[in-house]
């Protein structure tokens, strides 16, 4: 098949580049050292490919990421790093054949964990990001009340979500250093084998830190707004459209807002320039003339919600489909 022959809007992942990501990634973070990020993809066939290259951890935003996970059998010690009080969902997951620990930052979300079955948790710390974790001089005192009430306390978790898009290296890296402190000074108190934080934007910035596993994810395809930073990933993912309009001056092709995630600004056309999106259509400025049916391929500024839009990802290898990867995860 090929990429001519798809419908569009179509998501699509260059398989070399993914690979290469993979083996970028890896090569820092070996095997445990990374605890991938499901919510980047959601799509088990990646979370594989991750196992393949010997990662086998994994971190999840929801409950239904966790649960398709073990229910694909990809991986053997699923985290869920969002908070939860839904004792339907926290039951499912307890009763999964496989090692699963949930995020705690409050005694409600402990109790929460504890009547349902979970006998594992990590303490959610506040390292700077204003959204979930307990301030790091209330994580030690948390720990103990998560243990009396049956928990095992694997260690710590923080996110420097604020640092990521610190434009200067230099800059990010003292920031990040700064925000880890809080987050070892809480794991001196709450103990457990698990310092973990990070993410595609300071993924290399944690050698000296204490942090023993990075939960990267957008690093495996990719997005504009990491783009601008300068890491050793290569852009993967595309939304192929086709040109359905031209007119002097500008262009209308087929991806709009229901196939692209927005929240980080308008996506991005390799030889030309975005002028807005609606619904339905991305209009751009051409550098070079296109003809109505022609394919352009659309670089998405945030590709976590991108992946949520579509239901398969086409597998590519320059303009020949190789593989169509389900987007299993999606929703909730």
């Amino acid at each position: 098949m090929h990429i001519e022959e798809l419908q569009t809007p179509a998501l699509t992942i260059d398989v070399d580049s993914f690979e290469r990501n993979l083996a970028t990634m890896a090569a820092a973070h070996p095997g445990r050292a990374l605890r991938p990020h499901v919510k980047a993809h959601k799509c088990t066939a990646v979370a594989a490919a991750q196992v393949a290259i010997g990662h086998d951890t994994f971190t999840c935003a929801t409950p239904r990421e966790v649960v398709g996970m073990a229910e694909a059998g990809v991986g053997v010690d699923l985290l869920l790093a969002n908070e939860s009080l839904d004792d339907q969902r926290l039951r499912a997951m307890a009763e999964l054949d496989v090692a699963v620990t949930v995020a705690v930052d409050s005694d409600a979300t402990v109790a929460a964990a504890a009547r349902n079955g979970i006998t594992s948790c990590l303490v959610d710390v506040n390292v700077g990001l204003p959204r979930c974790g307990v301030a790091p001089d209330a994580a030690g005192a948390l720990a103990d009340r998560a243990r009396a009430a049956g928990l095992d306390v694997r260690g710590v978790m923080g996110y420097e979500g604020h640092l990521m898009m610190v434009p200067d290296r230099t800059e990010r890296l003292a920031a990040v250093e700064a925000s880890m402190e809080l987050l070892i000074r809480a794991h001196t108190d709450v103990g457990g084998d698990i310092v973990s934080a990070g993410g595609t934007g300071t993924f290399d910035l944690h050698g000296a830190t204490g942090v023993n596993e990075v939960q990267a994810g957008s690093y495996a395809l990719m997005d504009s707004h990491y783009g601008q930073q300068g890491l050793p990933f290569e852009q993967a993912l595309f939304v192929v459209a086709t040109v359905i309009s031209v007119s002097d001056g500008w262009a209308v092709a087929d991806a709009g807002l229901k196939a692209l995630a927005m929240d980080h600004g308008n996506p991005s056309i390799p030889g030309g320039s975005v002028w807005f999106c609606s619904d339905e259509h991305v209009v751009f400025a051409p550098d070079d003339r296109p003809a109505v049916g022609d394919r352009v391929r659309v670089v998405t500024a945030h590709v976590d919600p991108t992946m949520a839009l579509h239901e398969a990802a086409w597998v590519v290898r320059g303009d020949e489909v190789i593989d169509r990867w389900p987007i299993d995860l999606r929703g909730w």
